[in-house]
């Protein structure tokens, strides 16, 4: 066994042979030559894809400006509260509207502190692997800033929604790293105190953190509304007052009926036709389960497609790490020539890269724009929650090249859906492990 562990060590013959094949490449010195002097992105660009695009869209429907998240990780918030304020636009004549997302994330961490104690409650006297696995999983981020469509349908559905004006930013729900840092403490002590304490006090212990939770996010979030005066000026500077709304009045007034939304994800590594959850996966106790439903991504294009075409934006989550110029706001299949540049293969199936780490669900995002040749689309409207400061006034732009491998989930009314995977919402879905990159919007 050693003499097969030293055959396999490196030693300097070999990295000698490595350093003279790399001089004798003069693509390669050149390369070097002028990656040394500039990122490598610019090195690797492809000019010709970037001037193909522009921002114009055949079929859009965003006439808002975008939201800014900053220093959280809100993005499925930011982007399920997107996706329905046209609705206020259109009834209200505002210039300008959002509903308060930090409203939202109180209630999520409210949520997911209990839900995370409930988990630790029931995996206490565990002994098996899996569920040691689980727990070490669900320790490492107990309170997250991340979600999935369904935990934002859950949110919604209990404690409605607001204006922003009822329950603004603050410089937590905007920069979340110090709060999270006292609710992962406070949690992962909870947690021990749990695992160690006889089951009969175990009840006590997640009732007694949820206060101090409470206490926390008050601190740092403010406290959420009751109730709140509805009153605006529209666009034509006429004054409206419709009086007092509690959040649950304002969400059945101004929201769509989310029940009728279906989370569609594109998971090549599993079988189509099929629903799937993620176990562990969620925020609100007693909620319906996060659930998808795994279909070709030829059915999530022509979903978002028809949706968009009847005037509607569209909830996302893609991989936004990959092939994506920030400054300018684009996505491409082939942004970058990293294969051509570096002289090396990088090629991965995107069933390979969700099974070995490559990829996952990263952000979360909206659909609101798509430009279509002869039916078929060429490109798609972006609208991000990183502020104005990139692409088209914070709209970005992406190539039909980019769908098929980077985009993975969209949330759409169950009748866009073909007709055949219907009675498939009604079954009981297959249980991926807690740390299945299916999950990983939520993390973070």
């Amino acid at each position: 066994m050693e003499r097969e562990r030293m055959a396999q060590a490196l030693n300097s013959e070999k990295i000698a042979e490595y350093a003279e094949k790399f001089a004798a490449d003069a693509r390669a010195r050149i390369v070097q030559n002028a990656v040394t002097q500039t990122p490598i992105a610019k090195v690797a660009e492809d000019r010709e894809v970037i001037n193909s695009i522009d921002p114009s869209m055949s079929v859009k429907v965003d006439k808002w400006p975008v939201t800014n998240q900053k220093k959280s990780g809100r993005c499925w918030l930011f982007s399920g509260l997107n996706s329905f304020k046209d609705a206020v636009y259109a009834e209200t004549g505002l210039k300008n509207f959002e509903f308060s997302q930090n409203y939202q994330h109180f209630y999520d961490k409210l949520e997911k502190a209990n839900y995370f104690l409930n988990s630790m409650i029931e995996l206490a006297d565990s002994t098996s692997e899996r569920d040691d696995r689980t727990v070490h999983f669900l320790l490492s981020d107990p309170i997250g800033d991340g979600g999935q469509w369904n935990m934002f349908v859950a949110l919604v559905e209990k404690y409605g929604v607001v204006p922003k004006y009822a329950m603004p930013e603050t410089e937590s729900s905007s920069n979340t790293g110090a709060m999270n840092r006292t609710l992962e403490m406070l949690l992962r002590r909870a947690a021990r105190d749990i695992r160690n304490a006889p089951a009969g006090e175990r009840e006590e212990i997640r009732a007694t953190t949820m206060e101090q939770v409470y206490r926390v996010l008050a601190i740092h979030l403010g406290t959420p509304p009751q109730k709140f005066l509805w009153q605006w000026e529209d666009k034509d500077g006429e004054f409206h007052r419709e009086g007092e709304f509690t959040p649950q009045e304002f969400a059945r007034k101004y929201a769509p009926n989310l029940g009728e939304y279906v989370c569609v994800v594109n998971d090549p590594r599993n079988a189509y036709g099929k629903l799937y959850t993620v176990d562990r996966l969620g925020n609100v106790v007693g909620a319906k389960p996060v659930t998808y439903l795994n279909v070709p991504i030829a059915v999530i294009r022509q979903a978002v497609i028809a949706e968009l075409q009847d005037g509607r934006p569209v909830w996302m989550g893609c991989d936004t790490t990959k092939q994506a110029d920030r400054d300018r706001g684009i996505w491409d299949g082939q942004l970058y020539d990293y294969e051509g540049t570096y002289g090396i293969d990088l090629e991965m199936s995107k069933a390979d890269e969700l099974r070995f780490g490559e990829s996952m669900m990263t952000h979360a995002m909206v659909f609101t724009g798509v430009d279509l040749v002869d039916g078929q689309p060429r490109r798609w409207r972006i609208e991000n929650s990183w502020g104005e400061g990139m692409g088209d006034k914070g709209f970005w732009t992406m190539n039909d090249s980019w769908f098929d491998q980077h985009v993975f989930e969209i949330a759409v009314p169950a009748s866009r859906l073909p007709e055949e995977y219907l009675p498939v919402l009604e079954t009981e879905p297959a249980v991926l492990p807690a740390w299945d990159p299916m999950g990983s919007l939520a993390r973070g």
